[in-house]
């Protein structure tokens, strides 16, 4: 793995603190917000963050190796401007793979789906935001170094 990007297992451990944390905050909201059980709830909110969850993966190790190529920096120095466009972006792009889980999950149709979605993804990109910043504070990406000799020293 290239330097300044965290390794495959540092991004799993990141993704599972994101997407548990997030289904801790999020379902009890959606169902509050929606009027649906808890449990309802729960298993529609669970399935879109494994969905979510995928995608991330994916997205966050692109977006941190774009970003490491093109300005040498990791993603624990990220500025805040770019945090933003990062959180945005994902959510954004995560719609397009959620909307019609949500659809095919749930009574509200197409565009209840869709509305459910953007709700989750706003609520989701305010929350993401704040735990990659607090993230990359407790586990900083070390610079200059391999990522996998970094991470045996932890």
């Amino acid at each position: 793995m290239a330097t300044g990007v965290r390794s495959a297992r540092e991004r799993v451990i990141q993704t599972l603190w994101f997407e548990a944390i997030g289904l801790l905050l999020v379902a009890p909201a959606y169902a509050w917000v929606t009027g649906s059980r808890a449990a309802e709830s729960f298993v529609m909110v669970a399935a879109v963050s494994v969905a979510v969850m995928c995608w991330a993966a994916l997205y966050n190790t692109v977006f941190d190796l774009v970003e490491h190529r093109r300005t040498g920096r990791v993603a624990s120095d990220r500025p805040h401007g770019l945090r933003t466009l990062h959180a945005i972006g994902l959510e954004t792009t995560s719609v397009v793979v959620t909307t019609p889980l949500i659809w095919a999950l749930t009574d509200l149709g197409w565009w209840g789906a869709l509305a459910a979605d953007l709700g989750l993804a706003t609520a989701y990109a305010a929350y993401g935001y704040a735990f990659h910043w607090a993230y990359d504070r407790l586990r900083p990406v070390a610079q200059g170094m391999d990522s996998a000799a970094d991470h045996r020293s932890q």
